[in-house]
């Protein structure tokens, strides 16, 4: 685990996973874990729709956004209902990264909180190093489409890696998985869609062990010829029953599939765990430590070079506006010019303009206030687009830091 003298930032561990996997149960088992170890999370319920948790959270969704009113007010259903209190809830994202850094970084690390911060959460008594949460723990709604696929679930995601090392804990009914081997591939294929989508370090937690062993799973993953062997066995039980013996294109389909994530497989780390008895809990906390060593090495990087990536598109994108504007400028001016050479309102104005280009005289000083126009312009324009481009988005350091910015500047 991580050391207690908080000189690290907390890991923050998302729990998603399938209806009935047993987040939640798995969310409990956790958190009374650490606070058995006296180390006690900072913990986070994104759920809206949960009618009660079995444990305390610090941060809950459910005091800023009610569910049942976003569901009457806007004439949804039950999974429109939850994706709009999630939209709403991403609005107020800046505050809940103002409170999560205020309560789990260490001072040093510490940005200035946002003013006017009003999302909910429990005071703490005091920020000293050794009060500082190890882990950062969020619970997610069942309908991992919901939260996964939609803008707000990004935003959330995006946000929380800025700030802090963030590890997807992907929860498997490891019985229900290991019952049929297409709901075992289907399983494998939301994590390898979660894992790609979010592009953060994914653990696959096989729960319910207390039920039935991770093992045929794990084996599964990481003996393709034993996988083949449990597909022929499905066939072979259903020509018994008086099947067809299964479509044999579903069968090419799963073998070809399992052939294509080998190295997928091997990827990822895989723990068993009992949410009821609490095996594979000390397990599960170690990966969680290798992930927060892959995070800082593998994906911190490249999170760093995609900002860099948006801010010189950003200067680019500046710089041609910039240039397209005193342009646009120039055209115009000269057709001002042409105008009112071609239509001269008097006569007397017409034989002074005649006497003009006769005489070929052109004032210099004009000339030159004219360019030094044009560059201050363009100085000032260019200043007035850097600032207002100059807040960072999603992914960068800090979003408390962007929003008090923004507050500054009004």
């Amino acid at each position: 685990m991580a050391s207690s003298d908080g000189s690290r930032p907390p890991v923050a561990v998302v729990v998603v996973g399938m209806a009935g996997s047993g987040k939640t149960t798995f969310m409990q088992r956790i958190n009374s874990h650490l606070h058995s170890k006296r180390t006690p999370p900072y913990v986070l319920n994104l759920d809206p729709a949960v009618r009660s948790v079995p444990f305390e959270s610090n941060i809950d969704i459910r005091d800023s956004v009610n569910y049942k009113e976003v569901m009457k007010q806007y004439n949804l259903g039950p999974n429109g209902g939850i994706l709009t209190s999630l939209n709403l809830f991403a609005t107020k994202i800046d505050q809940v990264l103002g409170i999560l850094e205020k309560r789990c970084l260490p001072e040093a690390q510490q940005s200035q909180p946002s003013e006017g911060s009003q999302a909910q959460a429990q005071p703490a008594a005091s920020t000293a190093p050794s009060q500082i949460p190890q882990h950062i723990l969020l619970d997610t709604p069942g309908q991992i489409e919901v939260f996964v696929w939609s803008a707000s679930g990004s935003i959330l995601l995006s946000s929380l890696a800025s700030s802090f090392p963030t590890v997807l804990a992907y929860v498997i009914d490891t019985p229900r998985s290991t019952s049929s081997t297409s709901t075992f591939m289907s399983n494998m294929l939301y994590a390898i869609s979660i894992l790609y989508k979010t592009k953060l370090p994914m653990i696959l937690v096989f729960n319910k062990t207390d039920v039935k062993s991770e093992t045929e799973a794990v084996e599964w993953m990481r003996d393709f010829e034993a996988f083949q062997a449990a597909l022929q066995r499905e066939e072979e039980e259903e020509m018994d029953g008086g099947g067809d013996g299964g479509s044999g294109y579903m069968g090419s389909l799963l073998n070809s599939m399992s052939l294509v994530l080998e190295e997928f497989y091997n990827n990822l780390s895989v723990v068993g765990v009992s949410s009821m008895t609490g095996a594979g809990t000390d397990e599960f906390f170690e990966k969680v430590e290798e992930k927060r060593q892959e995070f800082e090495r593998d994906y911190k990087p490249e999170l760093d070079r995609r900002r860099q990536e948006r801010e010189k598109e950003k200067e680019e994108r500046r710089e041609r506006e910039v240039a397209r504007m005193m342009k646009d400028m120039r055209v115009d001016r000269e057709k001002q010019g042409r105008r009112k050479k071609e239509e001269p309102e008097t006569v007397s104005e017409a034989e002074e303009e005649s006497d003009d280009e006769n005489a070929g005289l052109v004032d210099p000083d004009e000339v030159e206030e004219a360019d030094e126009d044009d560059d201050g312009l363009a100085r000032r324009y260019q200043q007035a687009l850097k600032d207002g481009s100059a807040q960072p988005d999603a992914s960068d350091a800090s979003f408390a830091k962007y929003v008090q910015a923004a507050q500054m500047n009004r």
